[in-house]
């Protein structure tokens, strides 16, 4: 039987964290990983959540989504349904699930642009928990076709360098700038 941790664990060790706040999510992360037989388990007050953005290369736009209880414009995403064990299946369920684009596929390739820590409030029953969040940049050619799931949950096309330029939260800016540094056109900085 194959080891369900098996693509979470060759995305970490292949993973370079890009900064020092980075490189202590990774780490914690990766004891999540080695300690925990379901590192996304819901129940737990750290879990790893698959996420991305969603971009369309040609108009260097990004898409974001309302988010309600983080009262935030973030990129699509969410937690790891029963038998998935792959973050980038996860990230790409989500944003079609999210979005309503039927094509999306990881760009420039599936390599996993940031991990970030985040804090997520108590809602109802469920306690304040934090997410490891494994990002990645996936892309469509019908940017038009985006549809919100529902009404609390729209969606709105930004020019990444807006996107960078309007983000008050530190890890979501610095996802952004990543994600406009692939965008760029060679020769461009």
């Amino acid at each position: 039987m194959a080891d369900p941790l098996a693509p979470l664990t060759a995305l970490l060790e292949d993973y370079r964290a890009q900064d020092p706040v980075e490189e202590t999510d990774l780490a914690r992360v990766r004891e999540l990983v080695e300690t925990s037989d379901a590192p996304w388990d819901r129940s737990t007050p750290l879990h790893v959540t698959g996420s991305a953005f969603v971009v369309h290369p040609d108009t260097r736009r990004v898409l974001l989504r309302w988010h309600e209880r983080q009262q935030a414009w973030l990129h699509v995403g969410g937690h790891f349904d029963s038998g998935e064990t792959d973050p980038l299946d996860v990230a790409l369920r989500e944003g079609r699930e999210e979005t309503g684009l039927p094509d999306l596929a990881p760009w420039p390739d599936a390599r996993l642009v940031h991990l970030a820590v985040v804090p997520v409030p108590a809602k109802g029953a469920e306690p304040a928990h934090e997410h490891a969040d494994l990002r990645f940049v996936l892309a469509t050619d019908v940017p038009g076709a985006a549809s919100a799931e529902r009404p609390g949950a729209p969606l709105r096309w930004l020019p990444l360098s807006e996107a960078v330029a309007s983000s008050d939260l530190p890890n979501l800016s610095e996802s952004l700038a990543r994600v406009e540094r692939l965008v760029r056109p060679p020769g461009v900085r």
